[in-house]
């Protein structure tokens, strides 16, 4: 399992503390530093559908001052992903990719469900 997180967000510190409490192997990746791969955000993508807005965090600093909330409906795939791979404060987090499953922020009840298949 894959991590992804901001270590100055209270939400991923809730959400590392729930798979450390439940004893969950996980890598975890500073998302300013190392924010996640084309390739790992195309298979996120396909994970939540298609739904381009989901893997953007869309109540970020960034997020505004470069105006995405306008531009992102116009932006193609290909696009987007570029945009998200190369600033680490645009992708919503935590973000987590299991083997076949993937979480974007901290919902503890999809948490449970995803991680732990309870």
């Amino acid at each position: 399992m894959l991590v992804y997180v901001y270590s100055k967000c209270s939400t991923c510190q809730k959400a590392l503390k729930f798979l450390k409490d439940h004893q969950i192997s996980f890598i975890q990746k500073e998302i300013t530093q190392e924010p996640p791969s084309k390739q790992e955000l195309h298979k996120m993508l396909e994970l939540k559908g298609g739904d381009l807005k989901k893997l953007f965090n869309t109540s970020g600093q960034l997020y505004r001052d470069m105006q995405l909330s306008e531009k992102v409906a116009s932006l193609s795939i290909d696009q987007a992903l570029d945009l998200l791979s190369s600033h680490g404060m645009l992708v919503k987090r935590p973000f987590l990719l299991g083997q076949d499953f993937g979480l974007l922020g901290f919902k503890e009840d999809e948490w449970k469900k995803g991680v732990l298949n309870v």
